[in-house]
């Protein structure tokens, strides 16, 4: 069964911007993107400090965040990256399968990764996703170099809103309805 320690602490600052990104898009009535708990059960709790020291995952985890923005439907998950290539262990199959579903039922999955070392965002459709996830497949590279994305795809802070991912986002679903025409 898999265990959580303190590393599952990474990525908590990524997660907090997007969850201030997705209060501010409640605000403005234009998305309702909630995060998924992973629900775990504590082993070992540091009492003094009451934090959970040591967990095990209950279940397999979907992805970080589901919802709707203007009315599509909308699934993805966060990803830190410390370096400039992106390790595909980082996502699990069972994560793959269900954002293809999810696609397959009519909505748009992605991952949002942020470059720490770059201080950048970036918006990743499941699409050139599996470009990678599938190459690692057939026996090529088990990860993806920063240079192999698509600059178009970047993330800005506008407006007071952190990370802005719902301008790519509209992006990536008018291309949809361009390509379904």
């Amino acid at each position: 069964m898999p265990s959580w320690n303190s590393r599952g602490l990474r990525g908590s600052a990524l997660e907090e911007l997007i969850n201030l990104t997705n209060t501010k898009y409640r605000e403005k009535n234009l998305a309702l993107i909630q995060k998924i708990p992973t629900p775990i059960t504590p082993i070992t709790i540091d009492k003094e400090n009451r934090h959970i020291t040591l967990a095990y995952f209950e279940e397999k985890s979907t992805v970080d965040y589901i919802g709707t923005a203007q009315g599509i439907p909308v699934c993805f998950d966060a990803k830190e990256c410390a370096s400039d290539t992106f390790s595909l262990q980082n996502v699990h199959e069972h994560q793959v399968e269900f954002m293809k579903d999810f696609e397959n039922q009519g909505g748009i999955a992605f991952l949002l990764i942020y470059y720490s070392k770059r201080n950048y965002y970036h918006y990743l459709p499941l699409k050139d996703f599996l470009v990678f996830w599938n190459r690692a497949k057939e026996g090529g590279r088990k990860s993806f170099r920063f240079e192999e994305l698509d600059s178009e795809n970047s993330i800005s802070c506008m407006n007071s809103i952190y990370i802005h991912y719902l301008v790519n986002l509209a992006k990536d679903a008018d291309g949809r309805d361009t390509a379904n025409a």
